[in-house]
């Protein structure tokens, strides 16, 4: 196809978007994605921001004709795909396109659960009672089945746990409900579809599921394209382990209670092995801490097989028992085989004996996870994903480091590919400017306080406006701390409010700072004014005593290999990229992009930051700055 005549000056794209702007590198993109899926070959694409890569893969993957999955880094990406940009087409260029989305099972309401809580609406009086009572009004007209279309539950109500329709609490075709199931529904409607719109950890749960020879949720594809692919490492590795946690095991007891509710020796024994489990997961609360933590010192300490053992012996009787039972509901054998898991998965995390594994705790609020990673992630993902048929296309704006996606092949197991790299549509040289003030290092004594006094010069010349992004929690808090009675713009701080109502009173209150860490470093998008500054307090390198981040250093290193080049390097560049890029989102901003971390010019691997950084002038003292920033 001639993607001029689509995205060209006066192609197709001009005559219907009220938005339309030409771009050069969203046209070059198009052809690539295109070529790509034509041909069934792998496709690396770096597109700077103001590209549109969204189109220029929408219109290819659509014009082959051939089932093209679509996988967002998040669930809002996803749904602004499904809402806003697949519908922009359906209305104007491609009346026939078929599209549908889909996520994970739990975003889902199980029929069933829901049937057995309206048979017993005694269990939930009060608000719960008239809660439930809305649910079943809402099922009963949902074309769906997905949590998103509620406004009467929170997102992070308990209570839904009690009601989706997680893989482990399924029956499949066993269930009564199975035909009208939302589950069902969706899967039958996705063979018939062009598009199919995922986001990251449903695609890899799906291939976690083919791979245990398991049947997944997605159809056969003859192509997926990764958005925001520089995430994709993260999300497979999390699908590709094991993970155990009190919350599994506390939903187990949940619905053993329920299904064997007569069965009083069964009950017994599994009070006994939740009792175990209980103590078991004590060992592992590392003093509060949410820090991730190696488990190996505590499952090779002398007494930890014994709190082991204690906990298999009864998970092993409770198995034997139910199997033992001449007649069982499905409810009861899938519980059975639910067991098993649970004992599988706790067994093979707790003897850590896997070398190809890297066995970490986590804890968020209340509960207590623990992981078994694998370490190398790259054979796994060659076999599964870039060996088979398909053609597999990745795209970010940050996926490249110093102007090659080596790091990103060789992490993900990519043996061949076509690459592209698409600078910004933007003119950086003149829209922005990179000021590295002269300070000590990080570590060194006095940093804190010169990068205090760096931040709050920056601030009167932006006048506010700016984003100051942390590596740490810590940090953001001492800097926070120092600088707020100082400042005299309003200041908002990551975790006083959730997220999506941080965001907003920041974009609608004038000369707003944010004080935030990670979570704001991508998938941000502030345009105009209101971000006229981005300030980043170090270069993002991961923390070398994390545990996944330790193992995959000390692997790169039997390997022969420098693991701060290969590794650590790279991942940070990444990251850096990742939040300057919140600043420059539209031709009409301008603004300031901030790094005070001297190591950027002084250190050996500055260089490779240097040159995969945006291009724009580089200044070192705040009258530059304040001469650039009066000039717009």
């Amino acid at each position: 196809m001639n993607y001029q005549s689509i995205f060209g000056p006066k192609g197709a794209l001009a005559s219907h978007h009220p938005g339309f702007e030409f771009r050069p590198s969203q046209v070059t993109m198009a052809d690539a994605v295109d070529s790509a899926i034509r041909d069934r070959h792998h496709l690396c694409v770096e597109a700077g921001t103001g590209t549109g890569k969204t189109l220029a893969y929408l219109f290819p993957a659509i014009a082959n004709r051939r089932r093209t999955v679509i996988s967002t880094a998040t669930k809002a990406l996803q749904e602004q795909l499904f809402f806003k940009d697949i519908p922009f087409l359906q209305r104007t260029m491609a009346p026939d396109l078929k599209a549908i989305c889909m996520k994970g099972r739990n975003n889902y309401l199980c029929l069933k659960k829901l049937e057995g809580h309206m048979q017993n609406p005694t269990l939930l009086p009060g608000e719960r009672g008239e809660l439930l009572q809305a649910l079943d009004g809402w099922a009963r007209k949902t074309e769906t089945g997905d949590r998103a279309e509620l406004d009467l539950l929170r997102e992070d109500d308990p209570f839904w746990r009690d009601l989706d329709a997680r893989r482990e609490t399924c029956l499949g075709q066993k269930c009564l409900h199975y035909e009208a199931c939302f589950i069902t529904r969706m899967r039958q409607q996705a063979f018939g579809v062009d598009l199919i719109v995922v986001n990251h950890s449903l695609f890899f749960a799906d291939l976690a599921l083919r791979r245990q020879g398991v049947g997944g949720v997605l159809p056969d594809y003859a192509a997926v394209i990764f958005d925001e692919a520089h995430e994709v490492e993260d999300v497979a590795t999390s699908f590709f382990g094991r993970q155990i946690s009190n919350y599994r095991f506390q939903d187990f007891d949940r619905d053993l209670q329920v299904a064997f509710q007569p069965e009083r020796p069964v009950l017994r024994t599994g009070a006994q092995a939740l009792d175990a489990v209980r103590r078991l997961l004590e060992a592992f609360e590392n003093g509060g801490t949410e820090q991730r933590q190696s488990i190996l010192p505590i499952v090779r300490r002398s007494d930890f097989p014994k709190l082991l053992a204690a906990v298999e012996a009864p998970l092993q009787l409770l198995i034997a028992k139910m199997g033992k039972m001449t007649r069982r509901t499905e409810e009861q054998e899938a519980l059975g085989s639910r067991a098993g898991e649970l004992l599988s998965d706790l067994v093979f995390i707790c003897r850590g004996e896997d070398p190809a594994y890297v066995y970490w705790s986590d804890r968020k609020g209340r509960g207590i996870f623990l992981n078994a990673s694998p370490i190398d992630l790259a054979p796994i993902l060659s076999r599964e994903l870039f060996d088979q048929p398909i053609s597999v296309i990745l795209t970010s704006a940050t996926l490249s480091t110093d102007g090659s996606f080596r790091y990103v092949r060789d992490r993900l197991g990519i043996r061949e590919a076509e690459e592209l790299v698409l600078g910004s549509e933007f003119d950086l040289s003149s829209q922005s400017v990179l000021y590295i003030p002269d300070l000590p290092e990080p570590r060194e004594q006095g940093y804190l306080q010169r990068a205090c006094a760096e931040i709050q010069k920056v601030l009167e010349v932006s006048r506010g406006r700016a984003f100051l992004l942390f590596t740490s929690f810590s940090q953001m808090e001492k800097c926070y701390q120092q600088l707020a009675p100082a400042l005299p713009f309003p200041l908002f701080k990551q975790g006083d409010l959730p997220k999506n109502l941080l965001l907003e009173k920041f974009r609608n209150t004038s000369s707003a700072v944010l004080f935030a860490t990670a979570s704001f470093w991508q998938g941000v998008d502030v345009q105009g004014e209101a971000l006229s500054c981005v300030i980043i307090d170090k270069l993002p390198f991961a923390v070398p005593t994390d545990p996944v981040v330790a193992a995959r250093l000390h692997y790169l290193k039997t390997q022969g290999k420098n693991a701060f080049e290969e590794y650590s390097v790279p991942q940070a560049i990444i990251q850096l990229k990742q939040g300057l890029g919140r600043l420059i989102r539209s031709r009409q901003d301008r603004g300031i992009l901030s790094i005070l971390d001297s190591r950027i010019l002084t250190r050996t691997y500055g260089k490779h930051f240097l040159r995969s950084l945006p291009k724009c002038p580089i200044i070192d003292n705040i009258k530059a700055l304040s001469n650039f920033f009066e000039a717009r």
